[in-house]
């Protein structure tokens, strides 16, 4: 891909922020071939594809079930549930993460209780989470964000001591992992998303949770397929929430190139790393280099309240870019009344910047945001 030194505006966009093409060239031929397969067969809903898909996300992981759902979110909401927690509960997690998190809490009748961020990694501060905890505080939701993984050892330190469970969301950190064990399987359960745009991505929405827990996961399944685990016999309140056939076709092959499209994105970063180091007034958290980071995002800060004039610039010469997260979860109408200020969480989301990252993402578009971006911040 060549990417010339200067774009103007009035020819778009040359380099996106994320392009999952590239990355699906290689693998189309053996993706088309399970979509016939799945046409073939007649079967489209929980068939021998979702069966497949869970037990080779769980050999992967490591774990004894893995549950697919609808998307990510549902992962979150049936996760939580299946660990008991519901009406009158409250859910410890942080702000600074897309706002299907608290959702999740929220639908189940729990009330989310948010703790600032640890502003070297963007993750929940673990020092921040005891004195959140009340009596009926019940979960815990770490959020491994941008494909970094949260500070789980003192989480679960304070967890098991006060009794609760630990729900990790893996949304954006699939084939990640910290201390040499693999995000997923570090909490109580794990929730998954499969939308194009992550890690392990679909061609549509998609999701799962993944636990040891036994009696978790015969709840987990009952509650994605209304509440029964025969058909007709509903014996709770569920939801319609199954993984079809032709999303666990697609990911299936994506599974099997997750952990080298995984090392083409810490690539990526490296190279980031190398051009942005010698940029003057860009912050790039030191922890966010952590071994085990698989870089859904490769975001850095830009202070001085330059951040919306640095990304238009940018984009005037033809680089995407995204801000995950313009406003913390906290901020936003459904949570405002709660009255809380979290200053770490707040200064990220003025401050943050995503670059353009995809595993396949060629050197010299890496070059051209990295040169570009040194004329922005003049």
């Amino acid at each position: 891909m060549a990417v010339p030194d200067r774009i103007e505006a009035r020819r778009g966009v040359a380099i996106p922020v994320f392009d999952p093409r590239p990355d699906i060239e290689p693998i189309r031929a053996e993706v088309l071939e399970a979509i016939a397969g799945v046409v073939d067969s007649g079967r489209f809903i929980l068939g021998e594809q979702v069966a497949g898909l869970e037990d080779e996300v769980a050999a992967y992981l490591g774990v004894r079930h893995a549950v697919g759902v609808n998307s990510g979110t549902d992962a979150l909401v049936i996760a939580l549930r299946s660990l008991g927690v519901g009406p009158g509960h409250e859910v410890i997690t942080t702000p600074f993460t897309f706002f299907a998190t608290p959702e999740a809490v929220t639908t189940i009748g729990a009330t989310p209780v948010f703790v600032d961020i640890d502003p070297a990694t963007f993750t929940i501060d673990p020092s921040a989470i005891e004195a959140a905890i009340t009596a009926r505080t019940a979960a815990i939701v770490p959020v491994h964000l941008f494909g970094l993984a949260a500070d789980m050892d003192p989480i679960l330190e304070v967890a098991r001591r006060h009794g609760l469970r630990v729900v990790e969301d893996l949304a954006q950190a699939m084939g990640g992992s910290a201390g040499g064990r693999k995000l997923g399987t570090i909490g109580d359960a794990a929730a998954l998303s499969f939308f194009p745009t992550k890690n392990l991505g679909g061609f549509g929405d998609g999701g799962m949770i993944v636990t040891d827990d036994d009696e978790a996961a015969a709840l987990a399944r009952k509650l994605r397929t209304h509440g029964s685990a025969k058909k007709y016999a509903n014996e709770l309140f569920g939801y319609n929430s199954r993984l079809d056939e032709l999303q666990a076709a697609v990911l299936r092959v994506r599974l099997r190139t997750l952990d080298d499209a995984n090392a083409a994105r810490r690539g990526a970063a490296a190279r980031y790393d190398e051009l942005l180091d010698g940029i003057d007034g860009l912050a790039r958290p030191i922890a966010a280099r952590a071994a085990g980071h698989v870089y859904h995002q490769f975001t850095i800060r830009v202070p001085g309240g330059r951040r919306d004039e640095v990304r238009d610039r940018l984009g005037a010469e033809g680089i995407g870019t995204a801000v995950y997260y313009p406003i913390p979860c906290h901020r936003l109408p459904p949570y405002a009344d709660l009255g809380v200020t979290l200053a770490e969480a707040e200064a990220a989301a003025a401050e943050v910047l995503s670059l353009p990252m995809w595993p396949s993402i060629p050197d010299d578009a890496v070059r051209a945001v990295g040169d570009a971006l040194g004329r922005a911040m003049r």
